[in-house]
């Protein structure tokens, strides 16, 4: 008879340990996907930056710096590399993509221009859909980062060495250019 306590207490020690294992892998495999749709929005901002630096080229030729910013940046961002490698060559592509528009403000007869008009608005609305693809990413990251907090999944996560993973948030550099300036009189 204790037998068989003993084989159904493993027994059942064995499946709850297969759900912990089995829910932190659809935790993982949910936070992939999630970056899959930044990535979708993020390789359709990549192939916009190149025309939208040839047309405020066309304009702002002395303005090089900032136009080799972009597309260093763009370059970093697009070797790829881990999630949170990723993150931050975005952030630092969101960056001097901010520092570009601000430069094509200076420029009337740029902001006039139909096709520079056009590739802003793609900009934007690409801008708007990574935007939403990273809260998606960031919910599905907080429920990864809750599920292997959380005991008992907590020794599963260890047992496997599962870690907290970072969310995609604008850097410093990209917060920075986009706070306003401070207008004092």
């Amino acid at each position: 008879m204790q037998n068989w306590i003993i084989w159904a207490t493993l027994g059942a020690a064995a499946v709850f340990f297969i759900v912990l294992y089995n829910r932190i892998i659809s935790l993982v495999q949910a936070r992939k996907n999630a970056f899959s749709d930044i990535d979708v929005q993020l390789k359709l901002r990549h192939d916009l930056i190149p025309n939208l630096i040839e047309t405020v080229k066309g304009y702002a030729a002395h303005e090089k710096g900032v136009l080799e910013n972009v597309t260093a940046a763009r370059a970093s961002a697009m070797r790829g590399g881990s999630i949170s490698d990723r993150v931050q060559s975005e952030s630092a592509l969101s960056a001097a993509m901010m520092q570009l528009m601000a430069v094509a403000e200076n420029y009337p007869q740029l902001k006039a221009d139909a096709n520079f008009r056009q590739l802003q608005s793609e900009l934007s609305d690409i801008e708007n859909k990574i935007a939403a693809a990273r809260r998606f990413f960031n919910n599905a990251t907080n429920e990864y980062n809750t599920g292997i907090q959380q005991f008992p999944s907590v020794l599963v996560a260890r047992l496997f060495g599962y870690k907290e993973e970072v969310f995609f948030e604008l850097g410093a550099e990209a917060q920075a250019a986009q706070t306003p300036p401070k207008v004092s009189f």
